[in-house]
């Protein structure tokens, strides 16, 4: 299992080297220090879970607000999956 200070190190490298990637920001750093323990298969897929569910809530607000503010309706979305 990689200590915080090499994961952080790993990742600021990778930083430098590529664009696409940023270092940590606080709220990773966070996880990973809270998450730095053995965890079972179960604990893992619970906290999957937890992390889809949340995110996918944020997906269906968002979705929510791009169908009001565009008018859509269910005949909207038969026309664009029949294209």
């Amino acid at each position: 299992m990689l200590k915080l200070n090499e994961i952080k190190t790993k990742s600021m490298s990778t930083t430098r080297k590529s664009k696409s990637h940023t270092e940590l920001n606080p709220i990773q750093v966070s996880l990973l220090r809270l998450f730095n323990r053995p965890m079972s298969e179960e604990e893992t897929l619970a906290l999957k879970g937890v992390m889809v569910d949340y995110y996918s809530g944020l997906l269906e607000k968002e979705l929510a607000k791009v169908i009001a503010k565009k008018g859509y309706i269910q005949t909207d979305f038969d026309e664009m999956l029949n294209k």
